[in-house]
């Protein structure tokens, strides 16, 4: 495994300064002498670290543990029921023997998905070795009970819905990783042909708008967007989580007036002539995560190995569909009816960022969407704002601890390093509609929204 001076260089989580002066911030400190109040007993690895963080959150609790107990009769003790030996040497070396070879992944058909699907015609699952079956599947709510009932091994799902399962959201409370993002922007908020005169977000009281579902990073953008253009999302207007697949047939059928979906749906509304584009998601955060790659943390500790190669094949996967000149060749693979089941002309505008709008104009932005695998704790911390602002979470919210204990920034940079790829840098700013984002201040954030319902 990495030492702790490497992983101080690459870690996500340090400044500057720490009370001994041994360490080069408060964070470093904290990581190195958490748990027995000196740098001689710290952790070898992240890997156990990462395990004792998991198993003791409230910090007080932990120090006192490991205090009264010792660091190396506590880890001594973990090792019994969790082999963590095994986990660091996955993520050292990634070359252990695979505790599963046969595996189920879940996926719904849209564009977001791509790393995960096209790694199996594209045969990079194999190339680790891995013989995994890809399932379509009809929605998120599908999705989620079928990964926590441990019929599908991992799965794509929205980047808050790990984040929602781990907290209890919706269902029972169970720890859920997210060691990589599917995908960057791609998506886009389109309404019916009806519509084309009515642009102005304040002139869109009474219209209903399809989400994918409550825990996504759709409801939340859409959410915003409607707030910061006066509009109060649950009152002026009606919110429906449809699932994707189905949105079309939905703005076709008038039961809704538009939606804000993944650019293969909006562009399939388009192709359709039932919808146009009004304007991307990007226009509204640039940069922003939508889908992640997601597996149970039980699976991640029974399979340190499987799930370091499923791992691998996905960062593999998007660093491939990250190339423009791959795009095509992705549209083409990823087209057939056991995958998207679209033409291959919608999903090459999606891919390439060439395409119509609906409107007769022809647009071309090559970032509509990108494959930037990085889980960027100042994503999830954002994520966690929304949920405090719209009333999802209640009182106290541990922003930090959630972030990093759902989104493993540090297993990512890890396995890149490791397969030869640059990660980047650990921190992340952002501004969303124009307002900067401070990860280090997600109360005030909330509180500085005018429309809320914290």
């Amino acid at each position: 495994m990495a030492s702790f001076d490497r992983f101080r260089r690459g870690s996500r989580f340090f400044s500057s300064g720490c009370p001994c002066g041994q360490h080069s911030s408060q964070q470093e400190h904290d990581f190195a002498c958490d748990y027995t109040g000196g740098e001689e007993e710290r952790y070898s690895s992240v890997v156990e670290t990462t395990v004792m963080r998991a198993l003791f959150p409230h910090t007080p609790t932990r120090r006192a543990f490991l205090r009264a107990v010792g660091t190396s009769t506590a880890l001594a003790a973990v090792s019994q029921f969790l082999p963590l030996g095994q986990v660091t040497e996955a993520f050292a070396q990634g070359t252990g023997p695979l505790e599963k070879k046969d595996l189920k992944v879940g996926f719904i058909p849209i564009t977001c998905a791509t790393p995960i699907i096209m790694a199996h015609p594209l045969g990079i699952y194999a190339k680790q070795g891995l013989n995994v079956e890809v399932v379509k599947t009809a929605g998120w709510a599908v999705v989620r009970d079928k990964t926590i009932n441990k019929e599908y091994d991992a799965s794509h799902m929205l980047s808050p819905m790990p984040i929602a399962i781990s907290m209890g959201l919706g269902s029972t409370a169970i720890p859920f990783s997210v060691p990589a993002i599917e995908n960057i922007n791609g998506q886009a908020i389109t309404l019916a042909m009806k519509h084309k005169d009515r642009r102005d977000p304040k002139d869109w009281k009474g219209m209903k708008f399809a989400i994918p579902f409550d825990y996504s990073m759709h409801a939340y953008l859409l959410r915003y967007f409607l707030a910061e253009n006066g509009l109060d999302p649950d009152t002026d207007v009606q919110l429906r989580s449809v699932p994707p697949p189905e949105m079309v047939a939905n703005l076709r059928a008038e039961n809704i007036d538009g939606f804000l979906a993944p650019d293969n749906i909006c562009q399939r509304a388009v192709y359709d002539g039932v919808g146009f584009i009004h304007m991307l998601s990007k226009e509204i955060w640039d940069g922003h995560p939508c889908c992640s790659f997601t597996a149970s943390q039980e699976f991640v500790t029974s399979n340190p190995n499987t799930y370091a190669a499923l791992l691998r094949a996905i960062i593999d996967a998007s660093a491939y569909a990250q190339k423009p000149e791959n795009r095509k060749q992705i549209a083409e693979a990823i087209a057939p009816a056991n995958y998207l089941n679209a033409p291959v002309t919608v999903l090459d505008q999606v891919l390439t960022g060439t395409y119509a709008d609906g409107l007769g104009n022809i647009k071309k932005d090559p970032n509509r969407v990108a494959f930037e695998p990085f889980p960027y704790d100042s994503f999830a911390i954002w994520i966690l704002t929304q949920m405090k602002r719209w009333g999802q979470v209640k009182g106290e919210v541990d922003y930090a601890g959630i972030a990093q204990k759902v989104f493993l920034a540090t297993e990512c940079s890890e396995v890149m390093k490791e397969m030869g790829l640059t990660p980047p840098s650990p921190s992340k700013t952002f501004s969303v509609m124009g307002k900067p984002f401070n990860p280090a201040q997600p109360e005030a954030y909330v509180s500085s929204f005018a429309i809320k319902r914290a």
